[in-house]
């Protein structure tokens, strides 16, 4: 699984769920031919991103090369079972990645299109957010 090796801080803030906008940065294909999008906001754990990847790995054997473009670096606290109310906030559970609408999370190449969307569709089943298939413009 995706951790980061240090954090500056363990705990973060929430933040809002509910975020407005769309993606910024990572909304085009840099490295491969074939990619899947984002549609919708949502949490991305590093758990979800390793099964896309060995689903990806699986599918397209030694024919060609994934990149992933997300880094779960916020860690998500978690109390205990049957913990009373108070003493303080929850040790860090896991990691996610926040994405907002036309985040592109992975990207292909060396395959051929039916593979690469085939592919695309059996990982978007494992993420949280809508996803979309994505083709670089020749």
């Amino acid at each position: 699984m995706l951790l980061p090796k240090k954090v500056q801080h363990r705990k973060w803030h929430k933040g809002r769920r509910r975020q407005k906008g769309m993606a910024t940065r990572t909304i085009a294909l840099s490295f491969g031919d074939f990619g899947l999008k984002a549609l919708s906001y949502g949490w991305v754990t590093s758990r979800q991103l390793e099964a896309v990847r060995r689903v990806l790995t699986r599918f397209v054997r030694r024919g060609g090369k994934i990149w992933i473009r997300v880094f779960p670096d916020k860690p998500v606290t978690k109390k205990g079972n049957e913990t009373p109310m108070g003493g303080g906030k929850g040790s860090p559970d896991h990691y996610v990645t926040v994405v907002k609408p036309g985040t592109v999370l992975f990207e292909m190449v060396g395959v051929t299109r039916e593979s690469a969307q085939q592919a695309m569709k059996l990982a978007g089943y494992k993420f949280g957010v809508k996803t979309r298939f994505i083709e670089k413009i020749k």
